[in-house]
């Protein structure tokens, strides 16, 4: 197939930095930086001279242009606007969550399916070195602690805490422990907004791992950890710093001996998570392969994260 010509659809902060990949793999020679589309024509009107690129006036703009577009518009917009371009021809890369309800999910899922459009989910955190590394290592987590927290954002929030970031862990956590969800409960507090803005889950799977996972985006400090203690070692995973480190006993120790640890730590470059999920949608695309995050990775996630919103009391409003 030809270089894929890729849009993208809303230049607020993560459409600015998806416009800025793609434009590197175009000076890579692996897509084309067909336009830039948002309804604030003038932000759309920066990214585009930036970039060097036109500004694509409306949808119709956009699918006439590129063979594909990557969608980063207001979380409650992604289900509309993905399958407005999946009905005029072209292959989606939607950011996180696929959708904001499970039925909007779903209709977006067929929509690409009966199309034969790829429709791939921006869970990012698949694409970062750390996980990448520690995946193969985890054998059978028995307890996991995720904490990702960060102070208020200036970017719109039109989603609560537990769409906007915990899912990131719920999606990662699910990947590695590999089996369903028996039971969970969640607690979500308002404080500067009409949702969630710290939310806690308590979950327990269908093997009795325990996953306890913590989500604010009212902390004072930026914190993205996930520890797992399974039998013989306890790994603590920093998709922060992007930073692993493993403990592990070192066979059984001897009578009356007491046992010996043997501590790994392992760094990585800061490997840019974005670029490389960028470029993978583009070698769909163009190969016309099955995403490395699946619509039924984007979907479980959602319903994951709505699952944990649905169990949590009423949360109370900040007035």
């Amino acid at each position: 197939m030809k270089t894929p010509a890729v849009a993208v659809v809303g230049c607020g902060y993560m459409g600015a930095l998806h416009a800025r990949k793609i434009a590197q793999l175009s000076s890579e020679g692996e897509a084309v930086l067909a336009g830039i589309c948002d309804a604030n024509a003038e932000r759309a009107g920066e990214i585009a001279a930036e970039l060097g690129v036109p500004v694509l006036a409306d949808l119709e703009a956009v699918a006439a242009a590129a063979d594909a577009a990557c969608i980063a518009v207001p979380t409650v917009a992604h289900s509309e606007v993905a399958r407005e371009l999946i009905g005029r021809g072209l292959d989606v890369l939607v950011e996180k969550p696929i959708a904001t309800t499970r039925e909007e999910a779903r209709a977006l899922i067929d929509a690409a399916r009966e199309s034969g459009r790829i429709l791939q989910v921006g869970h990012i955190e698949r694409f970062s070195r750390a996980f990448r590394e520690i995946a193969p290592i985890i054998t059978q987590p028995r307890f996991i602690e995720a904490h990702r927290l960060g102070p208020y954002p200036a970017r719109a929030t039109d989603v609560g805490v537990v769409l906007d970031l915990m899912i990131h862990d719920l999606d990662i956590v699910v990947q590695l422990v590999g089996c369903e969800v028996e039971r969970l409960e969640g607690v979500g507090i308002a404080v500067l907004s009409k949702t969630e803005d710290i939310a806690n889950a308590r979950i327990r799977f269908a093997n009795d791992c325990i996953l306890n996972v913590t989500a604010s985006r009212v902390s004072t400090e930026r914190l993205r950890k996930i520890r797992l203690f399974q039998s013989n070692a306890y790994i603590s995973i920093d998709l922060g710093s992007n930073s692993i480190r493993v403990i592990r006993r070192e066979g059984l120790p001897a009578e009356g001996e007491p046992p010996k640890i043997h501590a790994e730590e392992m760094e990585f470059d800061q490997s840019d998570a974005l670029l490389a999920q960028d470029r993978s949608f583009v070698h769909c695309v163009r190969d016309r392969s099955e995403p490395e995050v699946t619509v039924e990775d984007g979907y479980r996630a959602l319903d994951l994260a709505l699952r944990v919103q649905e169990s949590m009391p009423d949360v109370e409003e900040y007035l």
